[in-house]
């Protein structure tokens, strides 16, 4: 039996905050052309897949700026916003708001939803990056504050660091071929109601060959793509970000969500191999 209960909300918590973003959200990592992507992006929130996923880092720059274009084409209340900063930007405080200030003149917006540090960074203490990190969100920059690419570890002295906001979010790679998290940081999160934002979720493609996800596939009448997906979001407190460029793949993502894996089929998936 699997140590996880088996989560059917298509519409996830967003830690303890109260509010909920589609369980299958985009990521702009990579993205090759922008105007196929912007139709793409703007269908998948038409279609209520409200949850988009940038960074700085994204093309120094630009991926906030397409996610801009998007948000002044379908209005700042469809999109949940996610951007993430340089780890060395959250050495002090002041260095922070002046990063986020830079990011929300590429989106476009007063403030994002959800800021992230990207990585945590060896070269100043955790707390610091946490004060800096809050002093985002007291400058009204953003709603809420979280984490990306922290251990448990690390997750655990960022939570201890935090003085006036609340970690929502860790964002981690997370797929069916990389299920290091359920060692111990899923259930962790889990226990502590964080939300993991699973990136790479479809390992660059290289889902589409898994011998599970096909076999699985077959026995739905779904893709590998939606099997591989759906594992995911059946975790609870598990949000995916998968890219799309295309219209058609966004089609693809939306229907992995609206029905679950069986438990018997879950475990499968936990005893296959890498």
């Amino acid at each position: 039996m699997s140590r996880f209960p088996v989560d059917y909300l298509d519409r996830k918590p967003l830690g303890r905050s109260g509010e909920f973003v589609s369980a299958i959200g985009l990521g702009t990592w990579g993205i090759k052309d922008e105007e196929r992507a912007r139709t793409a992006l703007i269908h998948a929130v038409e279609l209520g897949m409200n949850l988009v996923d940038t960074a700085e880092m994204y093309g120094n720059g630009r991926a906030e700026e397409f996610v801009g274009r998007v948000i002044r084409e379908v209005g700042r209340e469809s999109v949940f916003v996610t951007t993430k900063l340089y780890p060395h930007r959250f050495r002090d405080p002041e260095r922070a708001v002046k990063a986020a200030e830079s990011s929300l003149r590429r989106l476009g917006i007063r403030h994002v939803d959800l800021v992230l540090i990207h990585w945590p960074d060896d070269l100043a203490p955790i707390r610091a990056q946490i004060r800096s990190l809050e002093a985002i969100a007291e400058h009204g920059l953003t709603r809420y504050i979280g984490l990306s690419n922290f251990s448990l570890r690390q997750i655990k002295e960022a939570i201890e660091s935090t003085t006036k906001f609340e970690i929502v979010v860790n964002q981690v790679k997370y797929s069916i071929l990389d299920r290091s998290i359920e060692r111990d940081l899923l259930s962790f999160c889990i226990d502590l109601g964080i939300t993991i934002m699973a990136y790479s979720p479809l390992e660059k493609g290289a889902i589409v060959n898994a011998r599970i996800a096909r076999e699985l596939a077959s026995r739905y009448s779904k893709t590998p793509v939606q099997i591989a997906l759906n594992y995911l979001i059946s975790r609870p407190r598990v949000v995916a970000i998968p890219k799309a460029e295309r219209v058609e793949h966004v089609e693809e993502l939306k229907e992995s969500m609206g029905w679950r894996l069986r438990p018997e089929d879950i475990e499968l998936v936990e005893k296959s191999s890498y």
